[in-house]
């Protein structure tokens, strides 16, 4: 669109957003709300004042404050707005919430309050957060760049729609209630997941291992601890070593062909024809194959570090506990891929493990207890090796009821799955079509 100089309230690169109209009067912000300067005196100690922080997403927090504040401060309640100069255009503006009841603010955070005959706070919440208004914020920010600001007087300026009270309260119901049906999507998801896993393992007859103490203990004499590993000793000194299945229980070892720590040749600089994983493609509990690097392609390698269908990905090492002994399935035959050192490859014997109930028994609580009593710490890292994995205690129904009881929850996650597929897109409609009920293009209102 062309414009004249004269018509431009100012020049930056945002402001060829496309212009909008709405259904509703468009009245700059200054005629619904207010700007409150309650001053307050503050020595060192906040009493019951509560400092806060502006998430971009809009979200109002309180925030621990260590230093002493220094000049004129003010006051916020619950359902006035505060918005962040320096960040309101990156979605520094939101409503201080119900569960603080009284903020205290910097003068480098306006307070301003709506006039309760003209604009409700809960339409004013979601109102800010709309693609049009966000622009039309970028676009009053002014000054060097990296150092924009919104003033109080720019902010007030924006042209918003503003429906009756009615109106409002209507376009609020119908997207809360959309968002109440996606929250009971997700806790149905939830429900379906968890009754999912629980089954799985009733059926293996293991069950979820208490949590440990949360303070240190003694439970061993030096001689007897074959590694010192805090965790590995409380779980072994509680009994929680190996799940406790009335169904056979081997070693993990009698049930694998192979167990091969991963490629140590560091990756190329360049793109090559041979790819190597990232240690973040496995601690997901997913293969992701889009976490890679390459390497310098060699046959060698191809050969000793191969991944085919029903190989089982475990991470090795690990500054974060959780992660160590994570596993992640191989699919399909993958040519072109090759795992690294941090990270473990599992070849099931296919006549006495499936693949993928191997997968998923690998994630349970009982086996992630195993496996992280088992894992040593160096240097800030937790590990795992070969040997700790083939001497894990597993329960080892035939192989029938493997396949069974793996696609029993296979089925629970992947309708867990479509819920909250469901649940997503009915969110984004809500949103659409509470943004569409606000503004409209120009262009669509010419047609």
């Amino acid at each position: 669109m062309i414009r004249r100089w004269r018509e431009i309230e100012r020049w930056i690169e945002d402001a060829a957003e496309d212009e909008r109209t709405s259904a509703y009067p468009m009245r700059p912000l200054r005629e619904v709300l207010a700007q409150r300067q309650e001053v307050l005196r503050l020595n060192e100690e906040l009493g019951d004042w509560q400092a806060i922080t502006i998430k971009f997403s809009g979200e109002v927090l309180p925030r621990d404050r260590s230093t002493a504040f220094k000049g004129a401060m003010f006051a916020a309640y619950p359902g006035d707005l505060v918005f962040s100069k320096i960040d309101a255009r990156n979605g520094a503006v939101g409503l201080i919430p119900a569960d603080i009841p009284k903020a205290v603010v910097t003068p480098e955070y306006p307070v301003l309050i709506s006039d309760a005959a003209k604009l409700r706070p809960a339409y004013l919440n979601y109102l800010l957060r709309a693609r049009h208004f966000k622009a039309a914020l970028t676009r009053k920010a002014s000054g060097t760049s990296g150092r924009k600001r919104v003033t109080p007087e720019g902010f007030l300026s924006l042209p918003v729609p503003v429906p009756e009270l009615a109106e409002q309260d209507a376009l609020v119901t119908a997207y809360a209630a959309a968002i109440e049906r996606a929250n009971k999507l997700e806790e149905e998801a939830q429900a379906i997941e968890v009754a999912g896993s629980h089954a799985f393992e009733a059926a293996l007859g293991v069950t979820t291992p208490p949590p440990l103490p949360d303070r240190p203990i003694f439970v061993a004499r030096f001689k007897d601890v074959e590694r010192w590993s805090h965790d590995g000793i409380l779980r072994c000194a509680a009994g929680r070593e190996a799940p406790k299945s009335e169904v056979s229980t081997k070693p993990l070892g009698n049930a694998l062909l192979e167990v091969r720590h991963g490629c140590s040749k560091g990756p190329s600089k360049k793109a090559t024809t041979l790819r190597v994983l990232k240690i973040s493609a496995v601690t997901k509990g997913r293969l992701d194959l889009d976490e890679h690097k390459f390497i310098a392609d060699e046959p060698a390698l191809r050969e000793q570090f191969s991944l085919r269908s029903g190989d089982i990905l475990m991470c090795r090492t690990n500054g974060t506990l959780a992660y160590v002994g994570m596993s992640a399935l191989v699919e399909v035959d993958i040519d072109d891929m090759i795992f690294p050192d941090k990270v473990i490859r599992v070849r099931p014997d296919l006549s006495e493990i499936e693949p993928r109930f191997l997968w998923r028994l690998l994630q349970v609580p009982a086996m992630r207890s195993q496996i992280e009593a088992a894992a040593r710490t160096a240097v800030g890292n937790f590990a795992i090796g070969g040997k700790d994995i083939k001497a894990l205690k597993v329960p080892l129904p035939p192989l029938v009821q493997q396949k069974s009881l793996v696609q029993a929850l296979s089925d629970a996650v992947a309708c867990a799955q479509t819920k909250r597929i469901e649940a997503a897109a009915l969110r984004q409609s809500a949103w659409v079509a509470f943004e569409a009920a606000l503004f409209t293009a120009v262009e669509e209102t010419t047609k």
